[in-house]
């Protein structure tokens, strides 16, 4: 029992990262229907330059943990954001109008120049970073194995949560929200009425990357090393949640990444931590043959 408990636990972490970084996937395609598949590849820039700005923080003598997290996700998310409009101005907006393959490929080739341009000028070995956030709350115990929650655990889920409540928020109550909505229907339409769909498509990439820069940040303090490889998988999966939980949909995004977070993290535990991608990537095939829309998504309807 005590194990099962500390497995939930470490799930819903691993599945809040996830979802922070689905968020960004459904987004994208929610406003232009395209999959940016370098946006695992955000997060891991994200990742090295937490490293780089904790690192900084430290030899500066900047040692208050609320301090040196806020100027890190702060910075971090400036930088991560800069990526992300690039991506979104060189890869995708020059082909628009072109066939859906072109833009896949290009966003394919940004994926590898990034993974590229970070193991050429930050190196291949692992980063490493101190312990920033010590300590945990022990629940109970049970069978003498006792249950607990670290403060990085609480921090990763408290602030998915708070995340989710925002952009749920901004998407569909806002102004900045309802533009978005505009171009995924009609972006001719929706310039003919006189909104900028350049600047939303690029702010939605922005908030896009912001996301990945959390998460990046996220899993540079809970695991405390990072590498120019993270993005791949990390990405894959994140990209596995967003299908599952109903792509262009931001709750089905998070449940998504819950999903495959817990079940890695149980697969692990009971049976083969080797496989646990092939339980996650089953899952997925499951869910696409019986409901190919995923769990909280709409079914496409073909305009006439």
């Amino acid at each position: 029992m005590g194990q099962f408990i500390q497995q939930l636990i470490n799930g819903l972490t691993l599945g809040s990262v996830y979802g922070l970084i689905a968020l960004g996937y459904t987004m994208v395609y929610g406003i232009i229907g395209m999959i940016n598949f370098a946006h695992g590849d955000i997060y891991m820039v994200a990742a090295i330059i937490s490293v780089t700005v904790i690192t900084l923080l430290a030899a500066l003598g900047i040692s208050a943990v609320p301090l040196a997290l806020m100027v890190t996700l702060l910075v971090v998310m400036a930088f991560t954001a800069v990526y992300g409009w690039s991506v979104e101005r060189v890869a995708y907006r020059p082909l628009r109008t072109a066939p859906r393959l072109a833009p896949l490929i290009s966003a394919i080739g940004m994926s590898i120049f990034l993974q590229n341009m970070v193991q050429l000028t930050q190196g291949a070995r692992v980063k490493p970073i101190a312990d920033m956030m010590p300590g945990q709350f022990n629940l109970f115990t049970f069978d003498g194995f006792t249950v607990f929650l670290s403060y990085t655990q609480l921090m990763i889920i408290v602030v998915t949560v708070i995340l989710l409540a925002i952009f749920t928020y901004l998407i569909t109550r806002t102004s900045f929200g309802r533009q978005q909505r505009a171009c995924e229907q009609d972006q001719t339409m929706t310039a003919l009425l006189g909104v900028n769909v350049d600047r939303t498509i690029s702010l939605t990439f922005m908030l896009g990357a912001a996301l990945a820069a959390i998460a990046g940040v996220m899993v540079t303090i809970y695991y405390g090393v990072v590498d120019f490889a993270i993005g791949f998988v990390a990405g894959l999966k994140a990209f596995t949640a967003a299908v599952l939980g109903g792509i262009g949909s931001l709750p089905g995004a998070v449940l998504g990444g819950l999903i495959i977070g817990m079940l890695e993290s149980f697969w692990s535990a009971y049976y083969s931590p080797e496989y646990k991608d092939v339980a996650g990537f089953a899952l997925l095939i499951l869910v696409l043959m019986f409901r190919p829309s995923g769990l909280l998504g709409r079914p496409e309807v073909e305009k006439v």
